[in-house]
C-alpha cells in the first residue's frame, strides 16, 4: 500500500501540469454544467446538487478527519445533510466496533447542522423522515445572521473536531462573511470547504439571474480569506486529483 500511495502522489502531482488533461476536465465541466449535469445524482434517497467528483472528496475527508460535528451552510433538498450523516453514522459504528462497546442508534454521537435562509417545506419533511435524521439539526435563517451564527457555535461547543462546508449565496461579500464566521470553528487537521469557486473560472455572465459572476464569487473570497488566516491552506492536491469540481480552491485545510 505504501507504494501504491507513493505512486498516488507522483502521478497527482504531474495532472497539475497536464495541459491536456486540464483542458478536457475544464471542457467537460463547462459543456456539462450548461446541462445542469449536477442535478443528476442522489445520496441515500434524496437530490444532491453535487459532482460525484466533490461527493468521493466529502467522504474521502470525513472519512480521515472523523468530525464531531460537520457544520453546512445551504440545505436545498438535503442531500448533503445526508451524506454528511451517513459518514458520521458509519464512523459512529466503528467507533464501537474498534472499542467493542455497544452502538445505540438513539443518541448518535456526532451530529451534522445545516443552516439555511429558506427551507422548504417538502424539504424539511422528506429530510425529517429520513432514517439518519436523528443526526441532523437544520437551522432557519441567514448563515451570516448573527443569532444564527451563535446557534452554530452553541452546537459546537465541546466538540474535538469540526469540518464545516459552505453552499449557500456564493457572492464575495457572502461567502467572505461565512469564512470569517464559520472557518474559525474549524478544528486543526480539519478542512472547511467552500463551493462553488468554479463560478470564477466560467465564462463571464454565465449565471445571468443570479448577483454572482466572474470577479464576484466564492474563490474571490476564499483568495482574500487565505490572505488574512495564514492557519488556513488551499489544498491543491484536492484540485489536482478531481480535476472535475466545483470547488477549485475551495478545499481549506486548517492547517495550525
Amino acid at each position: 500500500m505504501s507504494d501504491f500511495q507513493q505512486d498516488l502522489v507522483r502521478r497527482v502531482a504531474g495532472y497539475g501540469n497536464d495541459a491536456e488533461l486540464l483542458d478536457a476536465s475544464r471542457d467537460f465541466f463547462l459543456t456539462s454544467a450548461a446541462r445542469q449535469y449536477s442535478y443528476n445524482f442522489h445520496w441515500l434517497g434524496r437530490p444532491i446538487i453535487q459532482y460525484p467528483q466533490d461527493m468521493v472528496a466529502m467522504q474521502e475527508l470525513i472519512w480521515q478527519v472523523r468530525p464531531d460535528l460537520i457544520i453546512e451552510t445551504g440545505i436545498a433538498h438535503g442531500g448533503s445533510l445526508v451524506l454528511s450523516a451517513s459518514m458520521l453514522a458509519m464512523l459512529d459504528y466503528c467507533d464501537a466496533v474498534e472499542s467493542h462497546t455497544l452502538l445505540d442508534p438513539a443518541k448518535p454521537k456526532r451530529r451534522v447542522v445545516g443552516v439555511d435562509i429558506d427551507i422548504r417545506t417538502h424539504n424539511r419533511t422528506a429530510i425529517e423522515a429520513h432514517p439518519l435524521a436523528n443526526r441532523i439539526d437544520m437551522i432557519e435563517g441567514s448563515s451570516i445572521a448573527p443569532e444564527v451564527i451563535e446557534q452554530v457555535r452553541r452546537h459546537a461547543e465541546g466538540k474535538q473536531t469540526v469540518l464545516v462546508c459552505l453552499d449557500s449565496n456564493h457572492t464575495h461579500d457572502h461567502v467572505l462573511a461565512e469564512l470569517e464566521a464559520y472557518a474559525p470553528l474549524v478544528t486543526p487537521g480539519s478542512y472547511c470547504v467552500a463551493f462553488d469557486t468554479v463560478i470564477e473560472d466560467m465564462p463571464e455572465g454565465s449565471f445571468p439571474n443570479r448577483p454572482w459572476d466572474v470577479g464576484n464569487n466564492p474563490k474571490t473570497a476564499v483568495w482574500s480569506f487565505v490572505k488574512a488566516r495564514p492557519e488556513f491552506e488551499i489544498d491543491h492536491e484536492m484540485d489536482n486529483r478531481l480535476l472535475i469540481s466545483v470547488a477549485p480552491h475551495g478545499y481549506l485545510k486548517r492547517a495550525r
